[in-house]
């Protein structure tokens, strides 16, 4: 059997929704997989290809953390990978790409509002929980956690 060709490449907002989709906004609106920021020059996607086919997707935003004073921030958003595809690695992949990239862009810090079923995924990646967990309405219990880079 030979090896499945692979690959992250920077894509499209618009391109991420293919995972973004299917994976955190199952049964809505597509419009409901665009986030604000998703289009600014500061704001970069990566998918995560497997023989072609688009299986994995992340979102970096420059945004800063309200109660954090850092001298440029990320935020990590819409974190997806394709359920038949879980459990491979590709999530960690997704991240460590997108720390490299950050930090090629002079980022120094990383945050997300991680769902709860996530949180451990995030742990092992060395993020941190910051603050309550709080709750999305519609979407469930989140954790913001952050990483100095």
């Amino acid at each position: 059997m030979p090896t499945p060709a692979i690959c992250i490449q920077e894509i499209s907002a618009r391109k991420a929704f293919e995972v973004r989709h299917p994976v955190l906004r199952e049964g809505k609106p597509l419009e409901s997989c665009h986030f604000e920021g998703d289009t600014l020059a500061t704001t970069f996607h990566l998918g995560y290809f497997i023989n072609q086919q688009l299986v994995g997707v992340v979102t970096m935003m420059e945004n800063k953390l309200a109660s954090i004073n850092s001298e440029k921030s990320f935020q990590l958003r819409g974190m997806a990978v394709l359920a038949s595809f879980q459990k491979r690695g590709i999530g960690d992949a997704l991240v460590k790409k997108a720390e490299e990239i950050t930090i090629a862009r002079r980022g120094t810090f990383i945050w997300m509002n991680a769902r709860e079923i996530a949180v451990c995924f995030y742990e092992k990646l060395g993020y941190q929980k910051y603050g309550n967990p709080f709750t999305i309405p519609k979407i469930g219990l989140h954790y913001v956690m952050i990483k100095t880079l």
